[in-house]
């Protein structure tokens, strides 16, 4: 499987340092927009350890996750605590464009491939430095995991119910915002190389990516001393919007705007709610929110959740099925967009995953290659071919446990 590259990002390479999410996450990002990413992971020794850990992670019997995250994405191995490993991403440096990776600020430091160290070998590299807290301030030596981001950014105080523990999503989207914006600041990156002809260093941290995504809450505080506090599946303030109960199911349905509501209201058989005092402006109804919910509650629950889709389609009310996998597999607007995509892999046969996103109409992103499923599968390629090293240099190399 290698489909044509028409992507925005052909002819940028990326060497990807990073382990466990964030980094390969990015990587996989600018790689579905058609970038090279060369990734680097740590060697077997002795026939034992190496490779990102990403390759045994997942959920289920067998861990898929690998599948996704490496795709589009060219393997080398090399062992970064060794000089030899350490001069090898050198020289792939001055070859690239950009550079990922994820270590605890200082190790590339202690490495000897500090940013300045690489702008001296490669001034037009961009460097996209993803880390729980950032490469500077007091906290910034600190380990820092894509949960303790969620918590300083501010996301698990508000999430979950307000008379438990703060909750967390069932994905790892610190990790994942974190990788997001190091995405957007790498592209920016390479935008203003086109003037200035340097490179730069993207600082992507954990928990001011999670901060980006918290709208109001800090100016709320300030201005009128409001904390926000979990509140399960509704917002304060915001009705209706939530999830309300069907004979066979649950249904989200979202109304909370005048003209909406109305519409709603019309669907329910209730007209009379949408100009009645209590619940005819947005104010009012977040103020009788939880009335109102039970009021839709027990005309939702003697309808199916087709009922439900079909009344809130003809009506025009923002509503929507909770999907899990299987939904997901069997919707027809997944299937004629294209959302989810076959890949041939080598070791699982054809697998379905998600495709490649944002949609660009010029310059598609696309799944090209599968995971690699060897540690080092592209050595010969990369050292061969790309850095000049005959075989001898690499038997060199591996005799000396740096790759």
């Amino acid at each position: 499987m290698t489909a044509e590259n028409q992507g925005a990002l052909a002819g940028i390479r990326v060497v990807e340092l990073g382990q466990l999410i964030a980094g390969p996450f990015c990587g996989q990002l600018l790689g579905d927009m058609g970038a090279e990413i060369i990734k680097v992971e740590p060697p077997q020794i002795d026939g034992r350890g190496g490779g990102d850990p990403m390759r045994d992670w997942g959920h289920g019997e067998e861990k898929l996750w690998w599948e996704v995250v490496a795709r589009n994405k060219k393997s080398v191995s090399a062992n970064l605590r060794i000089p030899e490993g350490q001069e090898i991403v050198r020289k792939l440096v001055a070859k690239a464009d950009i550079l990922i990776e994820n270590f605890k600020p200082g190790t590339l430091e202690k490495w000897g491939l500090a940013p300045d160290h690489l702008h001296e070998i490669n001034p037009r590299l961009i460097i996209v430095r993803v880390s729980g807290y950032g490469q500077t301030g007091p906290y910034s030596e600190r380990a820092g995991f894509g949960g303790i981001g969620e918590a300083m950014g501010g996301w698990r105080y508000i999430v979950g119910d307000p008379d438990r523990p703060p909750s967390r999503m069932g994905v790892s989207i610190g990790d994942s915002l974190a990788a997001t914006y190091g995405c957007l600041g790498a592209l920016a990156a390479l935008h203003a190389r086109e003037r200035t002809g340097k490179g730069q260093v993207v600082d992507s941290a954990l928990y001011e990516a999670v901060l980006q995504v918290m709208e109001s809450l800090v100016p709320e505080y300030v201005v009128s001393g409001h904390i926000r506090k979990r509140s399960g599946s509704i917002l304060e303030g915001i009705s209706p919007s939530n999830v309300y109960p069907a004979k066979d199911g649950e249904y989200l349905i979202g109304a909370n705007q005048n003209a909406v509501f109305a519409r709603l209201c019309d669907a329910m058989g209730k007209p009379e709610l949408a100009t009645s005092e209590r619940y005819a402006t947005h104010v009012a109804r977040g103020r009788n929110l939880r009335e109102l919910d039970e009021i839709i509650a027990e005309w939702s629950r003697t309808k199916t959740v087709d009922e439900l889709e079909a009344l809130m389609i003809e009506h025009s009310v923002p509503a929507g099925k909770i999907y899990r996998a299987p939904e997901m597999l069997e919707d027809p607007h997944f299937e004629a967009r294209q959302s989810l995509v076959d890949v041939e892999t080598p070791r699982w046969g054809k697998i379905k995953m998600q495709n490649a996103f944002p949609r660009l109409s010029d310059t598609p992103s696309t799944i090209r290659t599968p995971a690699p499923v060897e540690i080092g599968q592209h050595n010969a390629e990369i050292y061969g071919d790309l850095l000049g090293m005959d075989a001898e240099e690499m038997d060199r190399l591996k005799a000396a446990n740096a790759i």
